[in-house]
């Protein structure tokens, strides 16, 4: 089992012709993920890595002549939003954006769009998500996790990179980990991972790695205390930050002292979850 991607993941790559779009592809299609089409606007027709994948003029198209059940996208941010857009009209359930830099405004249109299509959005800005051994669908390293029954969830591409390589050094696996990205207005978040994780019969534990900014780690802590019955460990990243300043995620800014490391901290552990003090520390905790 896994959540989000599996060997029957679909795949249909916006913007397949582009330098990231192709070069993520491949190594997408070498891990084995099922990558059907491609997609750019007046490029219908053609095929790309040696005749491997097709490409459409559109994801409707592509979905319709290949049965993709997913989308990733890898548009320049001036066109994500309308990327997004005709994403959630053309069959698919599950849309995946790495892209970065999007305004608050097109993603507000978006998100509003999404709940109403009843679609699951996972970023943007984000690394998108590996199940080991059966699907990668973004730019997370296949060769950093191995099969285990650790699910991972994160704000943060970076550390989610480290804390997967830590696990796999201790032959200590992942379920699926999910990069949810850091921008303010997103889709798939700590909650809806979780509630996946909780519900997984092969993922027996959760680690959660949040950064500062925002509430989401507070929600996610109140949601664990909860509803789930799994352990989870967490991780918040931004503890020396200065208070006002935004660092990293745009989302990543504390206000008010609002979203700060230690009121998070405060809140995973009241929940009781363990919280590591460094990134490597979770693999150790994991295997005490």
């Amino acid at each position: 089992m896994s959540i989000l991607a599996d060997k029957s993941t679909r795949l249909v790559v916006q913007g397949i012709t582009g330098r990231e779009g192709l070069f993520h592809t491949e190594q997408m299609l070498n891990y084995g993920t099922q990558v059907v089409a491609g997609t750019r606007p007046g490029k219908g027709g053609e095929w790309v890595l040696d005749g491997k994948v097709p490409v459409f003029d559109s994801v409707k198209v592509a979905v319709e002549a290949t049965g993709a059940n997913t989308s990733i996208i890898f548009v320049p941010a001036k066109g994500a939003k309308d990327a997004m857009l005709e994403a959630a009209d053309s069959g698919v359930d599950f849309v995946v954006c790495l892209t970065e830099h999007i305004p608050v405004q097109d993603m507000m249109v978006v998100r509003a769009y999404y709940d109403q299509k009843a679609i699951r959005l996972l970023g943007p800005n984000c690394p998108g998500l590996l199940t080991p051994g059966e699907a990668k669908v973004g730019i997370i390293p296949g060769d950093i996790a191995i099969p285990g029954n650790i699910g991972v969830v994160s704000r943060s591409g970076t550390l989610t990179y480290e804390v997967l390589y830590a696990l796999k050094e201790r032959g200590m696996g992942a379920s699926t980990c999910v990069g949810i990205g850091g921008d303010p207005v997103n889709g798939t978040n700590f909650i809806d991972c979780l509630r996946l994780f909780q519900a997984d019969p092969q993922t027996e534990r959760v680690v959660l790695i949040g950064e500062i900014g925002g509430t989401d780690e507070e929600k996610a802590a109140d949601f664990v205390s909860k509803n789930m019955t799994k352990q989870v460990v967490g991780f918040i990243a931004g503890k020396t930050a200065p208070p006002g300043k935004r660092m990293g995620h745009a989302g990543a800014i504390v206000e008010g002292g609002e979203g700060t490391a230690a009121e998070k901290v405060k809140a995973l552990e009241k929940a009781g979850i363990r919280v590591a003090d460094h990134p490597e520390q979770i693999a150790e905790i994991l295997a005490e």
